[in-house]
């Protein structure tokens, strides 16, 4: 098993750029795939799914052999999100093990759903989105008592390098063997061909003329050394620690308001008790929440990410029902013999019926 392993890593590794390319292009093709035949919603997010869980894989291997190359350079520094989460992935396993299971649950859940739909009764459906929003609630709280932070959305540090600066020919399998015989020796090479592509310093009457107003010695000196003060600060410090009571209490009902929209509408899912109390909650925990300090640039963007996804409630509910869902029918309607615009409402029409029907694809 361990040989099988060994040899899909150095697959991966040789060919990184290939199936990095083959992912994006599956997950791009099923936005199309429902309503073109039967079950096509369930083989789409079954397909979705599975890429999601080898990428996650994926992802782990690939940052393994970059941290341990001396020689890689990323093209660009990497992000806030992806200093702080694998700062903390780094430096606490639980933290790295609850995040790798809130991400791999959030990937197969509606999977779930399709399949307890199909199989089971709407009761035993219900359940299973209540266990399933039960464990991802203890998750987040696991996650929130390790870091005593803001959550952050996703908790796992995101692919931030291009695979096809990797050096595929170079590099193996982090499984395999370390005493593995090499095929041949590297050759070296000559000392006479060892500088052979070192470019020569361009002559003088060649190279543009300096500006007559030129920058002070000071500016000159300084500029290129200017830094932010999130990029001096530590990555777990990245974000400030939950100091008050109210802090607290405004991050534990964020992270437990899925499970309270989710067991009201278990009991009930054509009441609209749910989207009122769930949008409550929602507006009571913003509320609630500390305004960032204007060098918190890392919770201010999770924040911003917060107050952008209120507009899902657009998607649920009595909104959805007698705002949202008539409007998208009657843009289908009026599109349907308008070249292009019909293909897009072909796919929108497509997507209200499973709207209708499943609850994760717009969950909190």
């Amino acid at each position: 098993m361990s040989s099988a392993i060994a040899r899909y890593e150095s697959f991966l590794i040789h060919n990184v750029s290939t199936i990095s390319s083959v992912e994006s292009t599956i997950r791009s093709l099923s936005w199309f795939l429902p309503g073109r035949f039967k079950d096509a919603e369930l083989a789409s997010e079954a397909l979705v799914s599975l890429l999601n869980t080898l990428s996650l894989y994926h992802d782990t291997l690939l940052s393994r052999i970059i941290h341990n190359d001396p020689k890689y350079r990323p093209l660009i520094p990497s992000s806030l999100h992806s200093r702080y989460t694998r700062a903390w992935s780094d430096r606490d396993n639980r933290y790295k093990w609850a995040a790798r299971a809130l991400e791999l649950i959030r990937f197969v859940e509606l999977v779930i759903e399709m399949g307890l739909k199909r199989k089971a009764s709407a009761k035993n459906k219900w359940r299973g989105i209540v266990l399933l929003e039960s464990i991802k609630a203890v998750l987040r709280l696991v996650l929130l008592r390790i870091t005593r932070r803001p959550l952050v959305t996703p908790p796992i540090p995101e692919r931030e390098f291009d695979p096809s600066t990797l050096p595929p020919s170079n590099t193996s399998s982090p499984t395999l063997a370390p005493s593995s015989p090499r095929s041949s020796s590297p050759i070296s090479t000559p000392d006479h061909l060892k500088n052979n592509h070192t470019a020569l310093p361009p002559h003088t009457l060649l190279t543009t003329p300096p500006p007559l107003s030129m920058p002070s010695p000071v500016e000159d000196y300084l500029l290129p050394k200017a830094l932010t003060i999130s990029a001096v600060k530590t990555p777990t410090a990245l974000m400030k620690t939950l100091s008050s009571p109210k802090d607290w209490l405004a991050e534990v009902i964020y992270a437990i308001r899925p499970l309270i929209y989710a067991v009201l509408l278990s009991r009930d899912p054509h009441s609209n008790q749910p989207f009122m109390t769930s949008i409550m909650i929602e507006i009571l925990s913003r509320n609630l929440r500390r305004t960032p300090s204007p060098s918190s640039e890392l919770e201010r963007a999770e924040y911003a990410r917060r107050d952008r996804h209120i507009l899902w409630y657009l998607l649920r509910g009595s909104i959805w029902r007698e705002f949202t869902r008539p409007k998208l029918e009657t843009f289908v309607d009026k599109t349907a013999n308008i070249p292009l615009l019909n293909l897009f409402g072909s796919v929108v029409q497509a997507w209200i019926p499973l709207i209708n029907e499943y609850y994760y694809y717009t969950a909190p």
